[in-house]
């Protein structure tokens, strides 16, 4: 894994920015579920905003090309500094989750399990990196 061959001045610069990669990812994957929670609300009583980018299925297929790359590198740099590898099963388990919700979800299950399993991958991948957060901040790596 690249992660593994970074060593030195290049690895101490990655590192610094892992608190923001957790910061952003924690904040991607809440938008994410406020989404799926307040955009059928919202769409009821302003129907226009169905014309929208962010009503339709491309806007979860956008969230989830930020949210991998974010989380795939916060929790690896955060899993290298404490050796907590525990953390990458739930932002493994979210991530698969979302990736699953956004392409065969509304296909295979409808619209209502596929937000059930968004919210499931967000709340997994949120949990991942607060826990990668903490960890990181009780080891005393640079957040």
């Amino acid at each position: 894994m690249l992660l593994y061959r970074l060593s030195g001045d290049r690895l101490k610069f990655l590192m610094s920015y892992t608190g923001t990669l957790d910061k952003s990812a924690i904040g991607l994957s809440m938008f994410c579920v406020l989404h799926c929670i307040a955009l059928p609300f919202v769409v009821i009583m302003v129907p226009q905003l169905t014309a929208f980018w962010f009503a339709g299925e491309d806007f979860h297929r956008t969230l989830i090309y930020l949210v991998l790359p974010t989380s795939i590198l916060g929790i690896g740099l955060g899993c290298r500094r404490h050796g907590s590898y525990r953390i990458i099963s739930w932002a493994l388990t979210g991530l698969l989750t979302l990736i699953f919700a956004a392409v065969y979800g509304h296909d295979l299950f409808g619209e209502t399990t596929e937000k059930l399993l968004t919210l499931m991958g967000g709340v997994c991948v949120m949990t991942a990196h607060v826990l990668n957060f903490r960890l990181c901040k009780s080891c005393d790596c640079e957040h």
